[in-house]
């Protein structure tokens, strides 16, 4: 939300402005922690509203519903138009920010929960999907591409076959391995999995 520039007088200024900037916060942040904690079914609008410290009334002025709640919910806490993102020096690199962030396990509790709501909430998982997609689909595949012009990955490669071949691996690796996994760990587990395909640093 963009601020306007307000007079210096606090007299001028719109009475109740930051409160409404705070409920905001406050709101989108229970519901994504009861997302987590709990799950889209099991999460509610009471629920929000008390943990966030404000009526049920204020949450239904701004959101219709708990879908509505929800989708923004990921739509605040996720976006794709980050200015520091303009790809990795190396695949290595790549794998190791996926690390970092799959080492965090309330990043990983998050991905289940929306990855498990795709049957009765399936808004979330395309939200999440439009706001982690786009540019950084983009940067993953121009990665991809570089490591095959370098000899890194076999020429006759399909980067499009591999990339979905590691969106897969993320949620392998959710399901599968532990939550207290090193991000040491997690990113040697891309790196093998990259190599039958015939990834070879340094070529």
């Amino acid at each position: 939300m963009t601020e306007s520039l307000l007079p210096q007088t606090p007299a001028a200024r719109p009475a109740g402005r930051p409160r409404s900037q705070e409920a905001d916060t406050a709101i989108l942040t229970a519901a994504l922690d009861l997302l987590i904690e709990h799950g889209a079914a099991q999460t509610s609008i009471e629920q929000v509203a008390r943990r966030a410290g404000v009526t049920r009334a204020t949450v239904y002025r701004r959101f219709a519903d708990k879908t509505a709640l929800l989708v923004r919910a990921l739509e605040w806490a996720n976006h794709d138009d980050d200015p520091r993102l303009t790809g990795w020096p190396s695949i290595e690199h790549m794998f190791g920010d996926w690390a970092a962030h799959l080492a965090v396990p309330r990043n990983r509790r998050l991905l289940r929960r929306v990855n498990g709501s795709m049957d009765d909430y399936p808004e979330l998982i395309t939200t999440y999907r439009d706001v982690n997609g786009g540019r950084r689909e983009a940067v993953v595949r121009e990665m991809l591409c570089r490591a095959r012009d370098l000899g890194q990955l076999p020429a006759g490669i399909d980067v499009d076959v591999v990339q979905e071949m590691l969106s897969a691996a993320v949620l392998g690796h959710l399901n599968g391995h532990p939550d207290d996994e090193d991000a040491e760990r997690i990113q040697e587990y891309f790196l093998a999995i990259l190599r039958q395909v015939g990834y070879r640093a340094g070529s």
